[in-house]
């Protein structure tokens, strides 16, 4: 309960620097962020309404697909990073921190994409495409970042039609590239890890750890100095669900023993995620 407090705190944490990224860097030079956040900017600079219902609306559909296609606590996560990022982009002053375009479309990508990472690691998003680009990572090994940058294109295109401006498109692009290679840096769910695990509580921990829906081989092993019988457990998953393998295995068996190595490659079924 204390951990999901904490990941909790963490995605308004994120939400905080995702708010501000608009409104001190982003939103005052219409520069636009990536996806729903840069289509809800888009559309706050042409109408009267402002960027934060207009965010808060754009993302409610998607995240109701979310919650069919990615899990409860994803989008319970995601839910929370919405609303409150809504609610902070209401509450924190548009003033622009810096003068030039460059530097604000540089520095506002760094602090959007922290925020959004940071939801990303504790197991949410911050909305939109974000959403999309988690259901398609599942079906297909790309970084998220990576992905988020592709959706991002139509949006760059609307700017600089309807800006008639193409210097704030293209800045709009560097801010998003910016943004998706901090994401990427941050969230690391591509990266694989193989992890071996020594336990005497063998069926205790199976139990937990099939949960995680990976496959998992039980090898019997042999201390050579002791001559004792134990189980070896032996799985892949990736750097981004390593935490919560770890937190299982604590509280399974706090004396095992555990290898984790980085993963080159793999061949076979393995589930993405």
């Amino acid at each position: 309960m204390i951990k999901y407090s904490l990941n909790l705190l963490a995605v308004v944490l994120g939400s905080g620097l995702i708010a501000a990224g608009f409104n001190l860097f982003l939103i005052p030079h219409h520069l636009l962020s990536g996806g729903v956040s840069g289509l809800s900017m888009l559309a706050s600079y042409f109408t009267p309404l402002g960027v934060s219902p207009l965010y808060f609306l754009f993302n409610v559909p998607l995240l109701i697909a979310g919650w069919f296609q990615l899990g409860r606590r994803f989008i319970v996560f995601s839910i929370v990073s919405v609303a409150a990022a809504a609610w902070l982009i209401e509450w924190i002053p548009v003033k622009p921190l810096v003068s030039d375009m460059l530097l604000a479309s540089v520095f506002g990508g760094v602090i959007v994409g922290v925020g959004s990472g940071i939801s990303f690691r504790v197991g949410g998003s911050s909305g939109g495409f974000d959403i999309l680009g988690s259901i398609i990572s599942r079906h297909r090994d790309f970084p998220i970042g990576s992905v988020l940058v592709s959706l991002n294109a139509l949006v760059i295109l609307a700017a600089g039609y309807l800006e008639n401006n193409w210097n704030i498109a293209l800045a709009s692009m560097a801010s998003m590239y910016v943004s998706g290679r901090v994401v990427d840096f941050i969230h690391v769910s591509h990266i694989k890890v193989t992890v071996f695990i020594v336990t005497n509580r063998t069926d205790e921990m199976l139990q937990r750890l099939l949960g995680l829906q990976r496959g998992i081989t039980k090898i019997k092993t042999e201390g050579a100095y002791s001559h004792t019988e134990k189980d070896m457990l032996m799985t892949v998953t990736t750097r981004y669900e390593l935490a919560e393998l770890k937190r299982i295995i604590k509280e399974s068996d706090p004396q095992a023993f555990v290898n984790i190595l980085e993963t080159v490659g793999v061949l076979g079924s393995f589930r993405k995620r």
